[in-house]
């Protein structure tokens, strides 16, 4: 069967050359063009003004066959696409006040969320060391459990952080070396710092006083990375955990400086521990560099800070006349001793 005849087209002669009075493909020279409106539909399609139309970049014929739907033998809805000198009957590409049909749909809402936690692999390992950090400690604070468990959470916090320090540590120095100026230069790294309170106090006593500065600290860093996680999901997503998450950074300072308290008073307590048969006899010893490592940290300077206000707290007090001459010699005896300790900051 011819292909005209299988679209719905009439099955005819071939049509005469353009321009003849009796052609078929063209208006003809001598004829005038609103004579060919009696013409069939199919004739004015071959013509070669309507072809010169229809190649027209993104035309489309669907509103031609709904008008003409038994010319073509099409559904409405369909639409003619020329392609040469062939029609081929095509589903529409595009609906009125619609975007173009084969759009790809948009892909899954975490999609971006998890991009970046895969492309920060690091990061996301240290994020989940944190989160584990928090959960341990907050079951060793609050023992639902049973106090066993809550020692055997106590260590499980500590090496956690540990771990995390440990990530942390060769994120800043990536290049491992044996050598003396390497060591000093990893001691000046605040992970470095609690890599190694997380050594002293591992295989210690539990002292609810040590866990405070773990959790804190695991608790402020998973929340800046809990924002970047949500930040890549997307602007508004999770709007509940957004607001508890800025809660928590608009007490930030508060929290810092609730830290440093701990760190400064854990020392008399590792004194307190040895005395007791609680500690062992290397342990103040180690902890006072610890301290003193902390002192001189040039990122985090609330250690430092808080030695002076308590300093200054503390001289307030004594120089009051209610307060009794041996307090006051003792306390400045006390001050002038850890001044002694204190190391020299640059």
């Amino acid at each position: 069967m011819p292909q005209d005849t299988a679209l719905g087209f009439p099955s005819s002669s071939p049509p005469l050359p353009h321009g003849s009075e009796r052609s078929t493909s063209g208006f003809g020279t001598n004829q005038h063009p609103a004579a060919a409106i009696d013409r069939p539909f199919w004739v004015l399609l071959r013509s070669s003004a309507s072809l010169r139309f229809f190649q027209k970049p993104g035309f489309a014929f669907g509103g031609v066959v709904q008008v003409f739907p038994g010319h073509f033998g099409s559904s409405q809805g369909s639409s003619l696409l020329w392609s040469g000198r062939d029609f081929s009957v095509e589903r529409p590409r595009r609906v009125c006040g619609s975007p173009m049909a084969d759009t790809a749909p948009n892909g899954p809402q975490g999609a971006g969320a998890v991009q970046f936690m895969m492309t920060n692999k690091l990061d996301t390992a240290m994020w989940l060391s944190r989160l584990f950090t928090v959960y341990c400690s907050a079951l060793f604070v609050l023992p639902v459990l049973g106090l066993h468990e809550a020692a055997s959470f106590y260590q499980r916090a500590l090496l956690a952080n540990a771990l995390t320090s440990a990530l942390r540590l060769h994120q800043r120095l990536p290049h491992f070396q044996l050598s003396r100026a390497f060591l000093a230069q990893a001691l000046l790294e605040d992970s470095c710092h609690y890599l190694l309170y997380s050594l002293i106090f591992v295989n210690s006593y539990p002292v609810t006083m040590s866990i405070f500065p773990v959790l804190l600290f695991s608790l402020l860093h998973a929340a800046t990375y809990t924002k970047k996680v949500l930040d890549a999901k997307g602007s508004n997503s999770l709007p509940l955990l957004r607001s508890v998450l800025d809660k928590l950074s608009a007490n930030q300072q508060n929290i810092l400086k609730f830290i440093a308290c701990n760190e400064i008073f854990l020392m008399p307590a590792t004194v307190f521990m040895l005395f007791s048969g609680q500690g062992s006899l290397l342990q103040p010893f180690i902890y006072y560099r610890f301290l003193t490592l902390r002192y001189s940290s040039r990122r985090n300077p609330y250690c430092r800070t808080l030695f002076n206000e308590l300093r200054i707290v503390v001289e307030h007090v004594i120089m009051k006349p209610a307060c009794p001459l041996f307090v006051r010699r003792l306390c400045l005896q006390s001050i002038a001793f850890i001044s002694r300790l204190a190391p020299t900051v640059a």
